[in-house]
């Protein structure tokens, strides 16, 4: 059993900050963000943050796409298949790890493929109008 934790403050914008300004990082990243792994423990592990080097700007943090695809293929990352397919389509998006469309597109709810739908289009650069461009 996966346990829950709110969302550490300011870690969604230290993950967005991180990816700003490469369309396909920013998209993977607000898929997962929108998808609800930022909340988990289990994955809080493949998130790093660091300082900014200057002074007042926020927190930069990267996750590991690989050691969490590479988790969950063990068996270390468990979930639902809907977030099974939300964390290898956004894995696919951000680091290229190859993914099967066929069974990822087809399995998920309404929520999961608006979510998808929209990181696709952010990741061909059309960012969507709520997001906070760099």
């Amino acid at each position: 059993m996966t346990s829950a934790r709110p969302e550490e403050p300011g870690l969604a914008d230290a993950v967005r900050a991180g990816a700003a300004g490469l369309y396909s990082l920013e998209a993977a990243c607000d898929l997962i963000i929108g998808a609800g792994w930022l909340h988990r423990d289990d994955f809080a592990r493949f998130v790093t943050t660091a300082a900014p080097v200057t002074s007042g700007a926020t927190e930069l943090a990267h996750i590991d796409w690989q050691s969490a695809i590479a988790s969950r293929d063990a068996g270390l990352l468990p979930c639902s298949s809907g977030e099974n397919r939300t964390l290898r389509l956004a894995a696919s998006i951000a680091a290229g790890i190859p993914v099967n469309l066929n069974d990822t597109l087809s399995g998920l709810d309404r929520a999961g493929i608006s979510l998808v739908v929209r990181a696709v289009r952010h990741a061909n650069g059309q960012r969507p109008a709520d997001h906070a461009s760099s």
